[in-house]
């Protein structure tokens, strides 16, 4: 490759850490991406803040510092860590009823699960009936009567099932019953304002389109090109229309999943999965996390239930709607023998349909953000994040040693 020919990376990395700024590099010429960016904090500080590529493949404008891309389910940790918050601050307990905070909730079944389960994808409300519009989503009366009507499709706690969307709009009406705000004003409010993240839940209205970098890829023709890249058992169920799996993911009725990013969508608060951040912004506030919460004071006893390893359902870890194994706990992802992140099991976080991931990793202190605008395939573990990861740990562990 001729130096004309090296794609020029922008930002800055710590000594000790130049591997991964190389495998963001390799990222480029070799994995397809397009516009990314990657961040690390560890020890109470930015080690690693890098961003290269277009940012706009029509446009041509390129990736900058500032520019924001939809993390899609990366969501759901940031929401996860919103409610660690409220939870640190008394505001519920993991362990009681949902309907204790939120007594409507009770209706058709729903009177015993806890906010646990509700958290943990246990609960059997991987979906809902009523169709999920721009206009029901921005109603929260609305929606909140709708989530109470809901009646669970397997017996609370005994199986786990990816709730694609509906963890988070439950996650969001738990929060207003016991707070007032939404998940995405106390997120500005305070995690996002003490920390000075540029991290949204539902995008204000003052940023503008020149922000924002539209995604790119993520069609049929690259699945048949990457034909492994997603359980043959989930495309099959996605398949057919009466399924639970099918269920889960038609609604609300997208073309694809960037439409969350079209204007309609991306002014409603979804916890699920619109939150527009940079990697800067994750890695800031899973490294606020990972290092004990100093500038927040989220209290020891909820960081340690995002540390802990959960016990399975009773049924096992087998996910009834991604046909995979997988292990969840109160909104986020842990580590499991089929997907390693982090350094041990205290680490936690949440992938992003396309690729993106943010996690905590409290065994060195480390946050980490990866925010690409090329969709990938994958449910977990995309190759342009899996080489960064790779590069990170081997910086870690020589930094230990």
């Amino acid at each position: 490759m001729d130096a004309s020919s090296v794609p020029v990376v922008h930002g800055r990395v710590e000594p000790g850490f130049e591997p991964v700024r190389d495998a963001f590099r390799r990222n480029l010429t070799e994995h397809g991406e397009v516009g990314a960016a990657v961040a690390v904090h560890h020890a109470g500080r930015p080690v690693v803040d890098l961003w290269a590529g277009v940012r706009d493949l029509d446009s041509g404008a390129p990736w900058e510092s500032d520019t924001l891309a939809i993390v899609f389910s990366a969501t759901k940790g940031v929401t996860s860590m919103v409610l660690a918050h409220a939870h640190s601050r008394g505001l519920f307990e993991y362990d009681r009823p949902v309907a204790h905070y939120w007594p409507g909730f009770a209706r058709a079944g729903k009177e015993r699960i806890t906010v646990r389960e509700l958290l943990s994808h246990r609960a059997g409300l991987p979906y809902l009936d009523a169709e999920l519009t721009p206009a029901l989503l921005a109603d929260h009366d609305r929606l909140a009567e709708a989530l109470a009507a809901q009646r669970p499709v397997w017996e609370p706690g005994t199986r786990q099932g990816y709730h694609s969307v509906t963890i988070g709009l439950y996650a969001g009406e738990l929060l207003r019953r016991v707070d007032g705000r939404t998940v995405g004003a106390y997120l500005a409010e305070e995690l996002a304002a003490p920390l000075g993240l540029e991290l949204y839940i539902g995008l204000p209205e003052e940023i503008g389109e020149e922000r924002l970098a539209p995604m790119a890829g993520g069609t049929w023709r690259d699945l048949l090109a990457d034909p492994a890249a997603v359980p043959f058992g989930h495309v099959v169920a996605r398949a057919l229309p009466w399924t639970t799996a099918a269920r889960t993911f038609a609604n609300p009725r997208l073309r694809s999943a960037g439409r969350l990013a079209d204007p309609d969508y991306r002014v409603v608060e979804l916890p699920h999965g619109n939150g527009f951040a940079t990697a800067r912004s994750l890695a800031a506030l899973y490294g606020e996390f990972a290092q004990g919460s100093p500038t927040l004071g989220v209290g020891q006893e909820s960081l340690w239930a995002l540390e802990e390893r959960p016990d399975p359902p009773t049924r096992g870890e087998h996910d009834v709607n991604l046909k995979i194994p997988t292990r969840y706990s109160l909104g986020l992802w842990k580590p499991h023998p089929a997907w390693r992140f982090g350094s041990d099991d205290r680490a936690y976080g949440t992938p992003g349909a396309g690729g993106s991931f943010g996690f905590a990793d409290p065994a060195t202190g480390t946050g980490y953000g990866y925010v690409p605008n090329r969709m990938g395939l994958r449910i977990r573990d995309d190759p342009r994040d899996a080489a960064l990861r790779r590069a990170l740990a081997d910086c870690l562990k020589a930094s230990a040693s």
